[in-house]
């Protein structure tokens, strides 16, 4: 594990899920956390304490919505208020929906193009002068293997990720020679509450049971047949953080159990 006693990390969509995971990660590695998302109050209260105890660094939580440029940019000034800098960002904010695309329902497409893609490039744009302020900075986004290849019924979906691959590739350039590095990983499928939101309906839109939509539309194209976990996402956002992996930049990076190989 990388010791980032002396980071600050913002993670978007860290009440659940993936987001949670690279968090605790992170906080285990002893940077100075701050979680966000929606959630019961109570419940990101005691995950932020759980949180707040792993390592040597602090947990806080901002509850910034990623559809709101200002309350995006005001959470990264919070951030470097609070703790000095912003040297870590991950971009992980993300929801779905899963239908044909003559009857995607249009507010669902704005949506998901504004919390999957558009946030990104809000926080980017504000934690990058702190980055440059430094001289150092990690910016990662989490985009998906639906990132570099697309699945049907998933047109905003995959349309977003797509954005963030190219955003991540031409943020990289800007700041190549500022000690910044930015780079996209593109996982295969978790088994977070997301992914299982979207179990039903997807066995709907594809006339199938549910566990065949596991069998023969998750795992049918990760070839390991496993699902990728949080905690090996937290391993390769870690590993992108360290000083060995300062020359890797503009990469969209697959763990996705071999389905892009293919």
């Amino acid at each position: 594990m990388t010791d980032m006693s002396d980071k600050t990390v913002v993670v978007t969509g860290s009440t659940s899920g993936i987001g949670l995971g690279l968090a605790r990660g992170f906080a285990q590695a002893g940077a100075n956390v701050v979680l966000n998302g929606f959630g019961d109050a109570g419940e990101i209260e005691a995950t932020r304490s759980e949180l707040d105890g792993l390592g040597s660094g602090a947990v806080c939580y901002d509850g910034a919505d990623m559809t709101r440029p200002d309350e995006i940019e005001a959470l990264v000034t919070a951030a470097a208020a609070r703790f000095g800098g912003v040297d870590i960002v991950v971009n992980n904010a993300g929801i779905q929906t899963v239908s044909p695309v003559e009857d995607f329902p249009r507010d669902r497409w704005d949506m998901i193009i504004d919390i999957n893609m558009n946030s990104a490039f809000h926080v980017i744009r504000a934690a990058v002068p702190y980055m440059k302020a430094a001289g150092w900075g990690r910016i990662i986004n989490i985009a998906s293997a639906h990132g570099l290849v697309a699945s049907p019924f998933k047109s905003a979906y995959v349309t977003a990720k797509h954005g963030v691959v190219g955003m991540t590739r031409t943020v990289a350039l800007e700041v190549a020679e500022d000690g910044i590095t930015c780079n996209a990983i593109c996982p295969g499928y978790v088994l977070t509450p997301l992914v299982e939101a979207q179990i039903p309906d997807t066995a709907r839109a594809r006339g199938m049971s549910e566990d065949q939509v596991k069998r023969d539309v998750l795992l049918a194209a990760q070839w390991t047949k496993k699902f990728v976990t949080v905690e090996q996402l937290s391993g390769v956002a870690q590993f992108l953080c360290s000083d060995v992996a300062e020359n890797i930049t503009g990469v969209a990076l697959p763990v996705d159990g071999g389905w892009t190989a293919a």
